[in-house]
């Protein structure tokens, strides 16, 4: 058992000292590439400035003979690549798998310092995270790197879901967590070959008129349900506790832009801060819906505007506002002034606003 104290030391001497709190850097749309795609590689450097995380992939989407080619490919963009405002993160292998060791011992010596985040995929519990922290300390020593590179955790099982707290406490390196709807169905033996989303067959169905068996088989409106929800606000309450960052994953459905913006919206409501984009066109419907809209950041300007001291109450529009109004508020204006110091276009919608 560790002490309190122990938690912030470093796991390997010569290592950099853990975060004691982890930077609230804007990461709406996480975009994946598969570094062995020589063609998809080269699209890399120009998409700097227009994503928050460029991710390169290792892992489920790469086959197993690119396995080498994706990791070396990897490499040599982040060594040739200038990221500037966007961050590089990479998904490595699972832990069970024969390449998630050379994975580490490649990528940390040779662009650690380069490296923000290390996703690591069906994370089972606190000693999965406890496993990478030890070995990313010993590396991070032998290869002299200055910051320490932060986990985020895919929640992919239902063992995972279980242990949730405990995954989010594991370490000081823990970044946040995403949902991972495809390997998560299966581990539960839910019904669906969707990839995230919601599902036809998953509804409520309006109630009949009366009894009789007309009203019955008459029309009913029906509302379709989302299958993630409560694996989502789990999520967030645990990111929440812990202070770190929950993400909702992948939407497999990339012609359904409209559904991706629905799934999107509802994961930004909940308290998820980005999203998984599989496609560029992904990446455009993340920054629009992970981005506080400039009515929105109108009303919380006023509100925290008119509230003062944060104490008592005020009417606004025929609205009361008291001091939970103002924490809610002062949730938005603090996004807001993150995501304009990253984005041009918003820090002008958001300059123009008048309250």
């Amino acid at each position: 058992m560790r002490t309190s104290k122990d938690f912030f030391r470093p796991l390997a001497v010569g290592a950099p000292a853990p975060l004691r709190e982890i930077p609230a850097r804007p990461s709406r749309a996480i975009h994946f590439f598969d570094p062995s795609n020589e063609k998809m590689a080269a699209k890399i450097p120009a998409m700097v400035g227009t994503v928050d995380v460029l991710l390169g992939n290792l892992e489920d989407a790469v086959k197993a003979d690119n396995k080498v080619a994706a990791r070396e490919g990897l490499v040599r963009i982040a060594q040739s690549t200038d990221f500037g405002p966007t961050q590089l993160w990479t998904r490595i292998n699972s832990l069970d798998s024969p390449w998630v060791l050379d994975d580490l011992t490649t990528l940390v010596p040779a662009i650690g310092e380069k490296l923000d985040v290390i996703m690591v995929p069906k994370v089972q519990g606190a000693e999965d995270i406890h496993y990478v922290d030890r070995l990313l300390a010993q590396l991070e020593a032998k290869a002299g790197i200055s910051k320490p590179i932060l986990v985020h955790a895919i929640l992919e099982t239902a063992r995972g879901v279980a242990n949730i707290e405990e995954i989010c406490a594991a370490s000081p390196r823990m970044q946040g967590l995403s949902l991972g709807p495809a390997d998560l169905a299966a581990d539960r033996r839910m019904k669906t070959t969707r990839v995230g989303g919601g599902h036809p067959g998953y509804l409520v169905r309006q109630d009949p008129a009366s009894s009789s068996e007309d009203d019955i088989n008459a029309p009913r409106a029906i509302f379709q349900q989302d299958l993630w929800h409560y694996t989502i606000a789990r999520m967030v309450d645990a990111c929440a506790m812990h202070g770190i960052y929950p993400y909702y994953g992948p939407f497999g459905d990339i012609a359904d832009v409209v559904a991706c913006e629905d799934q999107f919206r509802n994961a930004f409501l909940l308290g998820c801060v980005g999203t998984w984009s599989l496609h560029p066109k992904q990446i455009a419907i993340a920054n629009r819906v992970f981005s506080p809209s400039v009515e929105d950041i109108k009303h919380a300007r006023r509100v925290v505007a008119a509230m003062g001291d944060g104490t008592g109450a005020v009417m606004l529009d025929g609205k009361m506002e008291d001091d939970a109004s103002l924490k809610q508020c002062l949730v938005m204006v603090e996004l807001a002034e993150q995501l304009a110091a990253i984005d041009p276009e918003l820090k002008a919608a958001y300059d123009a606003i008048e309250i």
